[in-house]
Parts: C-alpha cells; structure tokens; sequence
C-alpha cells in the first residue's frame, strides 16, 4: 500500500499534483505577461507561437488545479484510467509544444542579441529572456507532472 501511494505522489489529485499545476500556471502566466505587456512580440513569428502555447498552458492548468483541489478536500484521489490517460497524452503534448515555443524564442533571441541590439532595443530583449524563461521553467514542470502521470497508470 506505501509503495502505491508513493507512485501516486505527484499524480491528479494530490498534493504534489496541486504544487505542480499551481507552478505551470504561475510560470505560464509570467512568461505570457513578460512577452505581450508592452513589447512587440507580434514582429516574430516564434514569439506568436510562444504567447499560443503559454495561453493553452494557462486553462489546462488551472482546470488541472481545480480538480486537485476538489479531490484534496473531498479526500478521494483522482484513479479512473481512462481520465489519468487523457490528462498524460495532454500533458505530453503541452509539454512537447511549451519546449518547442521555449526553444525557438531562445534561439530568435539569441539571434537578435547577436546583432548587438540593432534589431532589439535592450529593454524588449531582456524581457524577450525572462519571458523564454519561465516558458522553460514552465515547460519543466508540465514534463515532470506527465512522468508522474505516466508513473503512476504504469504501477497500477
């Protein structure tokens, strides 16, 4: 019984689940804030891209925290395996386009630094930098929440 409870640690409905949902929206949040309030990200094709991925992020994550917050205060953990199958493929998508978005804003980014800020003023960079940060911080979590996931349909 401990050991399945320890393979349920960060799966829907716990806690862990909670903490990591809590930190993929918070981090989601930040990256779209830090890109789209008063920077041009629409010139960049990659940047679009990122402000998508992030704004899908948000709403799974948040409806993924409300569940687990239901689940902790009504004591019954989320187990239907049809459900735990839905929320990993979704995970794994999110993940896999949060790394993509992330990926390609820090090489546009690193592209432009290498113009010496011709094509970026410094203030639009920086905030370009923190906002490809939290997408990969973002990123990470939404990758561990889905091995979780995964984890605990495979201990089942």
């Amino acid at each position: 019984m401990e050991n399945r409870e320890r393979a349920g640690a960060g799966a829907v409905g716990s806690a862990g689940s909670l903490g990591l949902r809590v930190g993929q929206a918070v981090f989601s949040s930040a990256s779209l804030l830090f890109m789209s309030v008063g920077v041009e990200f629409f010139s960049y094709t990659t940047f679009c891209f990122l402000v998508t991925v992030m704004g899908l992020v948000i709403p799974w994550s948040c409806t993924l925290a409300m569940i687990d917050v239901y689940s902790i205060l009504v004591g019954c953990p989320l187990r239907v395996p049809g459900v735990m199958v839905i929320v990993v493929i979704g995970d794994w998508v999110l993940a896999i386009l949060s790394l993509a978005a992330a990926s390609s804003s820090a090489a546009v980014i690193d592209l432009l630094l290498q113009f010496h800020g011709s094509h970026c003023s410094p203030r639009f960079c920086g905030r370009y930098q923190l906002s490809a940060m939290m997408a990969f911080l973002s990123w990470f979590l939404t990758a561990a929440s889905s091995l979780f996931n995964l984890w605990f349909i495979a201990s089942r």
